[in-house]
């Protein structure tokens, strides 16, 4: 998981954890793919490493499957949440590129690399 509190003063949230349905994702900054399993959530942007197209079909639908992996629309290929890597598909070991978050009040906010508090 990329999270952890800090001041976001200034900050704008991408979106709201609560936004994200549990197991699945959600379309944010139209770029931006943030994945959620409970509190946890990741963030990559949303274009396939085979491709390069975005990974769903219709805007904020999102194949994820028990919470662990989210599947392209196009080509089938299955990514981790927790990681990005390519499990299974045309494009096997590539990655999704990550986009650094915290979480902070239960909202997303994209990381700027400040220093951070538990």
């Amino acid at each position: 998981m990329n999270g952890s509190a800090r001041d976001g003063a200034g900050v704008a949230p991408l979106c709201a954890l609560d936004d994200v349905p549990d197991g699945g994702g959600l379309e944010a900054a139209a770029t931006i793919l943030v994945l959620r399993r409970g509190d946890d959530a990741w963030a990559y942007r949303n274009v396939c490493p085979h491709f390069s197209i975005p990974l769903n079909y219709e805007p904020d639908t999102f194949w994820a499957y028990g919470g662990e992996l989210v599947m392209c629309a196009h080509h089938s290929a299955m990514f981790r949440f927790d990681d990005g890597v390519c499990v299974d598909g045309p494009c096997l070991g590539a990655r999704l590129t990550p986009v650094p978050i915290r979480i902070e009040n239960r909202r997303i906010l994209i990381d700027d690399g400040g220093d951070t508090h538990d």
